[in-house]
């Protein structure tokens, strides 16, 4: 019996290793099939978001020029007004340029642009440009006059006054 037991050990002996093997060989192709499966994931989405960068930056590109062409078609009605004006010799054309004017003001309001007033405040850098510094009565640093106004648009500053500032009462 132990001949016999002994030759049933080394066949058996013999078979775990083969088991073994071909685990691993099967646990190795199941690990290339994962990874060429996650391989395979990650390279599909890399390519959807890639062509999401384009398709965002595509839509951003156009909502820019659609708000550009809107605010110019409303500019164009002024441009029409000032050519009516240009046209009209009579005494009224003042009349008429303050309607103008108005309009103006009011696409400049719809489009969020608005003036800011600067004279009797400090000057700030900010929002205004100094294009000259003289005596007055008024205190050093006080805007006392406006050459070119200021205009803010939804709250930023686009582009600043050109104002006069106060150096004070000079010395006698």
């Amino acid at each position: 019996m132990e001949e016999g037991s002994d030759a049933q050990l080394e066949e058996k002996q013999e078979q775990i290793p083969d088991e073994f093997s071909s685990e691993n060989s099967h646990s190795e192709e199941n690990k290339k099939k994962q990874y060429d499966e996650l391989k395979d994931r990650f390279l599909r989405l890399a390519a959807d978001f890639d062509n999401y960068k384009k398709r965002t930056d595509k839509d951003m590109a156009q909502r820019v020029r659609y708000a550009v062409e809107s605010f110019s078609l409303d500019m164009l009605e002024v441009m029409d007004n000032f050519e009516r004006a240009l046209k009209v010799e009579n005494l009224n054309l003042q009349e008429g340029l303050e309607q103008i004017h108005k309009l103006f003001c009011s696409v400049l309001e719809r489009h969020g642009v608005r003036s800011f007033e600067s004279v009797g405040k400090s000057f700030n850098p900010s929002e205004h440009d100094a294009i000259a510094y003289v005596p007055s009565n008024s205190e050093n640093g006080i805007v006392i006059d406006e050459v070119c106004k200021g205009y803010l648009m939804n709250d930023k500053v686009i582009r600043c006054a050109k104002v006069a500032v106060s150096k004070g009462k000079e010395n006698e």
